[in-house]
């Protein structure tokens, strides 16, 4: 029984050692020259699939996903480079369908603001910190006097 619970965890484990990433790209979408379909890969893990939003295009069996990938590999066969057919791409369905968007000075505003709030609160905390402490810590003549006479008695 041990023997048999050994061998079946085994088996389990390997399976998931081995089970890769699911792949939507269906065979009659693979390109004939290896190094155009690697390129295709690469490419197509870095665009988002518009219907799934949480998937790369490579990853989603959305229809949508299908047209974009075999509209990139149309555009590696015409012989554009990634970065062509990344900006074109981008052109078509603008920077939301990047996995990973393009850092710009249209969206520094954006990755910037949160920092910037960090800063402004930490500073406000700072400030209001100094204003509360006491002005002075010494005593007047007349005040040390006095408590001289309460601490006697």
């Amino acid at each position: 029984m041990r023997s048999r619970f050994s061998l079946a965890s085994l088996v389990l484990l390997l399976a998931l050692f081995f089970a890769g990433t699911a792949q939507a790209v269906k065979p009659d979408e693979v390109l004939q020259d290896p190094a155009l379909e690697a390129r295709a890969r690469t490419l197509s893990e870095g665009l988002r699939c518009m219907v799934c939003q949480n998937q790369s295009i490579d990853e989603s069996d959305a229809d949508l996903a299908r047209d974009l990938r075999i509209l990139v590999r149309q555009r590696l066969v015409a012989g554009d480079t990634d970065q062509q057919v990344m900006d074109y791409i981008v052109s078509r369905y603008g920077e939301f369908v990047l996995l990973k968007p393009r850092f710009s000075l249209r969206n520094a505003l954006l990755w910037g603001t949160p920092v910037l709030l960090l800063l402004a609160g930490g500073l406000f905390i700072v400030l209001s910190a100094r204003s509360r402490r006491p002005a002075s810590t010494t005593l007047s003549a007349d005040e040390q006097a006095a408590l001289d006479k309460m601490l006697r008695d």
